[in-house]
């Protein structure tokens, strides 16, 4: 047996792992890498692999990063089944789609400097027709339903608390080479116990290799109390001030982890009066829908919340809160005098309709711009999170004089402690293999580190970029 990373390796973007066993390969996510633009444009257009040769691949769950390079995967050739819960199937429909569009629109900007040059025009590394096509080798699994994938490789989706439709991998080989049966554990991204609408992560008890992500290696979060406390004052403070909250959001999971915090200060009348609040993605309009549809991935909290407190039954709706999808309607709340509360994407405000908000709100001191999520290496949210006071949006500067604040508690990520605890868990048979993946090297490290110390691991692995391991 032979894995390969190809991806989100002492990184955190673009979750690529190649397995190939009994003449078989099977790909473990096919995400976009998010970085440098340059880079990331030529990375994700030329795949390390022959997509042709894939037979089979299964995905964790539906954030772009693990998602976001199929379209490209099966417009390369790829013809194999795709294998991930039924939930993230849904949403793949629509973020697919909205990442196709995106990588239209990002050609086409180009293209209009390059005619100017006089030289060759790019593609989009996919089209919204090529998210189409791919959709169609998607196959909805439940969790706890195992099933043979290939001759001798039998998939098992546990779910994985990160955002809905996550799942951890399991797949039981019968490798006819070494003739023995090897337990493989792929954890997707480890959820963070605790957070709401999501269940507890599942653990294992045995395993043989485990490949296992390390985002939060080193960093502890604060009590999900903590945050829902300091998101209440960070309101209600910039209320006072007469400024308006700025969310940059991933549309998918965090957007839906926020609105039901709102939901919930709504309820309480714990929100400032007659403040509005403003959903403005079409991509998490679409996808709130999608989380509508699949409450059986609801917690029991969650659920019961639903059912016997929310005065609507909507997780995802009350009277204050408006869905924007239309361009004429989210340019008027530029327009708009006093507090609001505007949720937009991109989560880590790299495009998309939240540098308009930020372009016209972030030179106003009464102003807060609230961080909710993790920010990578080289983009504006990461940028702001360091305490950037000048800031380049559209290509102009602006001096920044909102005030940033950073809410790390709303991570779906589990922490160090939530990792340590996951790897704890393997208690029956403990893995002889750990492969560290998905976290920048430091943090990575932090984690091998705790590994080897506190559980006596020894085959900690922090892979490079294409590296090869044979097992």
């Amino acid at each position: 047996m032979k894995i390969t990373f190809h991806g989100a390796a002492r990184t955190v973007t673009g979750s690529q792992h190649l397995i190939e066993v009994n003449g078989k390969k099977i790909l473990l996510d096919c995400g976009l890498y998010q970085g440098k633009r340059s880079e990331s444009r030529e990375r994700n257009k030329k795949l390390p692999f022959d997509a042709r040769s894939i037979d089979v691949m299964v995905l964790s769950h539906a954030h772009i990063d693990h998602s976001g390079n199929i379209p490209n995967l099966v417009k390369s050739g790829f013809k194999g089944d795709i294998f991930c819960t039924s939930a993230t199937r849904d949403l793949c429909v629509a973020m697919l789609s909205d990442s196709g569009h995106i990588q239209e629109k990002d050609a086409e900007f180009v293209n209009k400097r390059l005619r100017k040059r006089g030289d060759p025009e790019v593609e989009p590394i996919y089209t919204q027709q090529d998210a189409a096509n791919a959709m169609e080798q998607f196959v909805g699994c439940g969790y706890l339903r195992p099933r043979e994938i290939l001759s001798g490789v039998t998939l098992t989706l546990h779910d994985a608390g990160h955002m809905l439709g996550s799942a951890m991998v399991a797949l039981d080989i019968e490798d006819q080479e070494t003739k023995r049966t090897v337990k493989l554990v792929f954890s997707g991204d480890i959820g963070h116990p605790g957070m709401p609408i999501l269940r507890t992560p599942s653990v294992f008890e045995e395993a043989d290799i485990v490949i296992m992500e390390s985002t939060y290696g080193g960093r502890e979060h604060p009590p999900m109390d903590q945050t829902q406390t300091k998101f209440e004052d960070t309101i209600r403070e910039t209320y006072k001030r007469g400024g308006k909250v700025i969310i940059p959001a991933f549309a998918v999971g965090r957007t839906q982890q926020i609105v039901f915090a709102l939901n919930k200060l709504y309820n309480e009348n714990d929100l400032p009066p007659n403040i509005p609040v403003f959903v403005d993605s079409p991509l998490a309009v679409d996808v709130t829908s999608v989380f509508r549809m699949h409450p059986e991935a609801y917690d029991e909290k969650v659920a019961a919340y639903m059912v016997n407190e929310d005065p609507d039954g909507d997780l995802f709706g009350f009277p204050r809160l408006k869905y924007v999808r239309k361009v004429e309607d989210s340019k008027t709340i530029n327009d708009l005098k006093g507090p609001a509360v505007i949720i937009s994407a991109s989560g880590m405000v790299e495009f998309g309709r939240i540098l308009h908000h930020l372009k016209n709100n972030i030179e106003d001191a009464r102003n807060t711009v609230m961080i909710v999520g993790w920010q990578a290496p080289y983009t504006l949210g990461r940028r702001l999170v360091e305490g950037a006071t000048e800031v380049r949006i559209f290509g102009e500067e602006y001096h920044r004089r909102a005030q940033v604040a950073v809410m790390n508690g709303f991570s779906g990520h589990a922490d160090h402690s939530g990792l340590v605890n996951w790897v704890r868990a393997f208690q029956t048979r403990k893995p002889r293999e750990i492969f560290l993946v998905h976290g920048e090297p430091t943090a990575a490290e932090a984690l091998s580190a705790s590994l080897k110390k506190d559980l006596s691991y020894t085959g900690v692995h922090i892979p490079d970029l294409h590296e090869e391991f044979i097992l």
